[in-house]
């Protein structure tokens, strides 16, 4: 199954939640975006079944405290400036979080800060500490940052004599790992299978991806299930910059 959005739809579905007193707004991009910014008991009943892949735009000076959610998720920061605990976050700075893993604070700078949040399944919610520490499951906690990296300069993109990808997180042993993929005006090249993992999201950062006799603009997303034959991504006019985002295989997951 292989499900897609672009930006513009995406701008469509979009919603504003409060947390910690301040407005947020999410863009629903896959399955459904959170109605709330923290867990409500009982939430679970909730859950659609589809991954949940939402773009936030966080207000300048907010601050989401330290929390945990119960699925492995990646963030990608794609505009503003800010925080994520003692890293500088900014455009492109990619992080994977495992479940039951606690991450945090996110501190947005004084002109905000945007970041996409891509989870192959539903979440019921934040779990924040210290009060929700008695929901931690212990002893499977992991965090990966993926190597910093600027956005291409459009005119190097468009120029791009062959594609190139680069390793942002290092696939480990269960098959986790973020690739950006980069290819020059009208390029083609195939993405990872995605049956090294369980699921992928391909988000395109710049430039624009054509498939299906669609063009798909900055900011478009999609998620691949495992079963969903790897695709060959090609490039418009302007180039391409796509990242691909791979969760680890459901037996090992965390």
């Amino acid at each position: 199954m292989l499900l897609a959005r672009s930006t513009e739809e995406a701008r469509r579905n979009q919603r504003r939640i409060q947390v910690n007193g301040r407005e947020y707004v999410l863009s629903a991009y896959i399955g459904a975006a959170p109605v709330r910014g923290m867990y409500v008991e009982g939430n679970e009943v909730n859950d659609n079944g589809l991954p949940q892949g939402f773009l936030v735009e966080q207000p300048p000076g907010s601050v989401t405290k330290p929390h945990f959610h119960e699925v492995n998720q990646f963030q990608v920061f794609v505009g503003g400036a800010g925080r994520l605990g003692k890293h500088a976050a900014g455009p492109l700075m990619v992080q994977y979080a495992g479940a039951h893993s606690p991450y945090g604070p996110i501190a947005a700078g004084d002109g905000g800060v945007t970041y996409f949040t891509l989870r192959a399944a539903w979440d019921p919610g934040a779990k924040y500490m210290p009060q929700s520490r008695d929901k931690l499951r212990r002893g499977r906690q992991r965090q990966r940052l993926g190597i910093p990296m600027p956005p291409s300069d459009p005119a190097a993109l468009r120029a791009l004599a062959r594609p190139e990808t680069v390793a942002l997180i290092e696939r480990e042993a269960d098959g986790m790992a973020a690739w950006l993929m980069r290819l020059g005006s009208g390029a083609e090249t195939p993405i990872p299978d995605p049956a090294g993992g369980g699921g992928q999201y391909h988000v395109v950062i710049g430039g624009t991806l054509c498939r299906d006799g669609e063009s798909m603009p900055a900011l478009s997303c999609l998620y691949a299930t495992p079963d969903e034959p790897a695709y060959t991504a090609r490039a418009g006019e302007a180039g391409l910059e796509l990242l691909v985002l791979q969760f680890p295989r459901a037996a090992c997951s965390r």
